[in-house]
């Protein structure tokens, strides 16, 4: 039995892994990529020629923390496993039993005295008429096309959203040779006032700061069109796309002009990132909703325990905030854990850990401010026609059917069991924002009181036969 599991090998996973085994843990990380470095630092395979990481203006620290970890010996790692569930013992309290799956090595069952959710974060998903179509991709998702596979888009692309990787994105494809006719912004131009209210932050986070303004400038020079205030209102294309709709939208990001017409092959959407708690869900963890930081984020104490015994969190489900946040963060549910197992954690040790993570809070909350995302105005992006639930294609008008026809229901789990929104592979991640903008739009209420969908084991897809290695260990369900 090892003292921690860690999953997720991003910024936190590998913090968190480094303090524990200097507090004397045993430790094992699991992930489901191939190397470490999360989706932020993600590495190319180690086959490939020139797969040297190269971090970003404040990050510096990134290169140095993946070696340091990829050395380290003391360490467990378990790449290209992903973890389905947390089960346990009644035989053993103290223990719990993380079910990881490979795709060639089938379940395992791994015991752990603590566990570390470092989950990280996924692209915010949006629907609207023909967000369907081949050729719409996310951010994150052309990131790691092109940095750890070498792979980037043919023909135009036109990018849309409302976070600043859209820029960092942008740049890395016109520096793979890929024209980018024009980059969206829901929002407008940063205000004086909003850049007075940023000042508090920008201690340690100038370098970050110059190399933004040095990408737009250089994407100006280049002849990428910027638009602020628009919004992506459609695609449109036979079996893929080939004409976006952009229009002018007010601060509500409500639209406000008839949609203009723009040719592109691709389309690349940033509207920011949900944090990833589906393993918190279904471990049974308290949740709660926080727009600016990501929407359902796991709910911890500031040692960054959750409220199931024996899990923390750090990075990214405690509310999207960056790497170096993330990075903190591990650092500090860390100490508290081999504190919590009886290891004598140094005080000096513990005020070291929060004033780094209250230091990455001052700036990651600015950055939250200017870019939160206006969820309500995306959820009503989508019309009768656009498919809502891909996997299970359940259009917005079956949802606004049901709840004309069904006024008591207010939850998301309810619409979720009448219209099958979020059964399906990836059990609501690309849904469960646009279900919960639509019940808020159609009972008039926030977002956040509709609920979450509940999350079951497996969390993730995996063949029927390789759950018969959790026959044997009973499950504790989540609420």
């Amino acid at each position: 039995m090892f003292d921690l599991a860690i999953v997720g090998a991003g910024p936190a996973g590998m913090s968190a892994a480094l303090t524990a085994a200097d507090q004397g843990l045993t430790v094992i990380i699991i992930d489901e990529q191939q190397r470490a470095g999360g989706q932020i630092f993600r590495q190319p395979p180690e086959t490939f020629t020139g797969s040297l990481l190269r971090p970003t203006a404040g990050y510096g620290w990134a290169t140095e923390l993946i070696g340091r970890f990829e050395a380290d010996e003391r360490l467990t790692k378990r790449f290209g496993w992903s973890a389905i569930g947390v089960l346990y013992e009644d035989t053993a309290p103290d223990s719990l039993r993380v079910a990881v799956n490979h795709t060639e090595h089938g379940t395992q069952v791994i015991a752990a005295r603590r566990l570390l959710i470092a989950t990280g974060a996924y692209d915010l998903p949006v629907a609207f008429p023909g967000s369907t179509l081949p050729g719409i991709m996310t951010a994150g998702g052309v990131q790691t096309l092109v940095k750890a596979q070498k792979t980037a888009p043919l023909g135009d692309v036109v990018l849309a959203g409302a976070h600043p990787l859209l820029l960092l994105v942008a740049d890395l494809l016109v520096s793979n040779g890929v024209p980018v006719r024009e980059v969206a912004f829901a929002q407008s131009l940063p205000t004086p006032k909003d850049m007075l209210h940023a000042l508090g932050a920008v201690p340690g986070h100038l370098r970050m700061l110059v190399e933004t303004g040095a990408i737009l400038a250089r994407l100006i020079r280049g002849g990428v069109r910027m638009s602020p205030r628009t919004l992506v209102t459609a695609a449109h294309g036979t079996h893929r796309v080939a004409r976006i709709e952009l229009a002018r939208v007010d601060r509500s990001w409500r639209v406000k002009s008839a949609p203009r017409t723009v040719v592109a092959a691709h389309l690349v959407l940033g509207y920011g990132f949900s944090a990833s708690t589906e393993l918190a869900r279904q471990i049974g963890c308290e949740l709660a909703f926080d727009s600016l930081r990501g929407g359902w984020v796991v709910a911890h104490d500031e040692r960054l325990r959750t409220s199931a015994s024996g899990v923390y969190v750090a990075g990214e489900p405690t509310g999207v905030a960056g790497a170096e946040q993330s990075r903190a963060q591990g650092a500090l549910s860390a100490l508290a854990i081999a504190a919590d197992l009886g290891r004598t954690v140094p005080g000096a040790a513990f005020a070291r850990a929060e004033r780094e993570v209250a230091g990455a809070a001052r700036f990651s909350t600015v950055v939250q401010r200017l870019f939160e995302p206006v969820r309500e105005a995306l959820g009503d992006l989508a019309t009768r026609e656009t498919t809502v639930c891909r996997c299970e294609m359940v259009t917005r008008g079956a949802l606004d059917d049901f709840l004309e026809s069904a006024r008591f229901v207010s939850d998301v789990n309810a619409v979720k069991l009448a219209c099958r929104t979020g059964m399906g592979p990836c059990q609501g991640r690309y849904c469960e924002n646009t279900v919960a903008a639509v019940l808020s739009s159609a009972r008039d209420q926030t977002i956040g009181l509709g609920g979450f969908f509940s999350s079951h084991l497996p969390i993730k897809p995996v063949p029927v036969g390789d759950l018969c290695a959790l026959d044997s260990v009973p499950e504790r369900p989540g609420p």
